[in-house]
């Protein structure tokens, strides 16, 4: 088996793994089950000639576990999406976030930041790299818009704005 390979699958239980955990540890009504769709990604000033994939379709699955005093919504999360070079690519993990709400409560914004697992053929040999990022969502009812900033990290790559739909399919 080769090292892409085992490492797709590596991701793929921990991802497994993950979603199972949230759903059999959280009390019932505890949190929302939401479904992921990824879908773009916004290269800052690429160089001239590059030729990035920013249509990162994928999907995905976030837990959001009940809010903590203070407005804290603890989260994991674990998708699959084309990424910048075409290839798929995995990620799972989880973070904080905190919910601002407007117009009654019509319209929210959750800013924090998420630690994850991430898999990349192109990148690391396609071993497990680990990654913390900030995250911003925005929006009101069952959607909202998750974006995070991802910084240059190796000399080929450029800042990237990175945006994924969100649809709360109830709780859990």
């Amino acid at each position: 088996m080769d090292r892409q390979t085992l490492a797709a699958r590596i991701a793929t239980r921990l991802i497994a793994a993950l979603i199972i955990g949230a759903t059999l540890t959280a009390p019932a009504g505890a949190g929302d089950l939401s479904l992921l769709l990824n879908g773009k990604a916004i290269h800052i000033d690429p160089a001239p000639g590059t030729n990035y994939n920013e249509k990162n379709w994928g999907v995905g699955l976030q837990y959001d576990f009940k809010p903590t005093e203070g407005a804290w919504i603890p989260f994991v999360t674990a998708a699959e999406f084309r990424d910048s070079n075409r290839n798929i690519s995995y990620y799972a993990g989880g973070g904080f976030s905190k919910r601002y709400d407007f117009f009654g409560g019509a319209m929210h914004v959750d800013a924090g930041g998420v630690a994850f697992l991430m898999v990349r053929k192109d990148f690391r040999d396609g071993d497990p790299f680990p990654g913390v990022l900030p995250v911003v969502s925005v929006g009101a009812g069952r959607y909202a818009i998750n974006m995070t900033y991802i910084p240059r990290v190796d000399p080929k790559m450029v800042p990237i704005v990175y945006l994924q739909l969100k649809i709360t399919l109830g709780e859990l």
